[in-house]
C-alpha cells in the first residue's frame, strides 16, 4: 500500500465530514477532501507535528474550501457561517429582506468590540489572524470574539417574531 493509499485509507472518512460539514454538498466534499490528501501528501514535510494530524488535514480542507468558493464566486450565506437567520425556505439558505434587516438591526444594537469583530469576519471576509492583528490581540481572541456576537446574534434572532 503507497503512502497516498494509506492516508486516504485511514483518514478520508474524517476529512469527508468535515468538508461536508462546510460545503453542504456531497460532490463539492469528495473533490475538496480528495485534492486536501493530495496536497497533504505533496507537503508532508511541512507537517510539524504540533497537532493532531486531523486537525493539520481538517486545516488544509477548510483552505481548500475557501479557495473554492473564491474560484467560483461563491459566497457563504449567513446560515451556513452561524446558522443566524432562520429563512422561510430553509433549502435555498436565502435570508428575507425581512430576516436581513433584523440582523442589521441586532448587529447595530451589538457592543465593541462584538460588532466590529462580526462584521469584519463575515462582510469583510477577514480571517481571525487578520481581525486579531486590526485589534492587537492573537487570532485565538478574534476566534472567541466573533463566536460570542454570533451567538448573542443568534439568541436576538430568536427572540424576535
Amino acid at each position: 500500500m503507497t503512502d497516498i493509499e494509506a492516508l486516504y485509507e485511514r483518514y478520508f472518512k474524517d476529512v469527508f465530514l468535515y468538508t461536508y460539514a462546510l460545503s453542504k454538498d456531497w460532490h463539492i466534499a469528495e473533490d475538496i477532501t480528495s485534492e486536501t490528501l493530495i496536497k497533504a501528501i505533496d507537503s508532508i514535510d511541512s507537517f510539524r507535528g504540533d497537532s493532531d494530524i486531523r486537525v493539520w488535514l481538517c486545516q488544509i480542507a477548510k483552505n481548500r474550501y475557501f479557495s473554492y468558493l473564491r474560484k467560483h464566486r461563491m459566497t457563504i450565506s449567513l446560515e451556513s457561517v452561524g446558522e443566524i437567520a432562520d429563512s422561510s425556505d430553509p433549502d435555498t439558505g436565502i435570508m428575507t429582506a425581512e430576516d436581513s434587516m433584523k440582523l442589521h438591526q441586532i448587529l447595530h444594537q451589538l457592543k465593541d468590540p462584538y460588532k466590529e469583530v462580526f462584521s469584519l469576519r463575515v462582510f469583510g471576509e477577514l480571517s481571525f489572524k487578520q481581525i486579531g492583528s486590526l485589534f492587537n490581540k492573537t487570532d485565538n481572541w478574534a476566534c472567541v470574539t466573533y463566536h460570542r456576537a454570533r451567538l448573542k446574534i443568534h439568541e436576538e434572532m430568536r427572540r424576535q417574531p
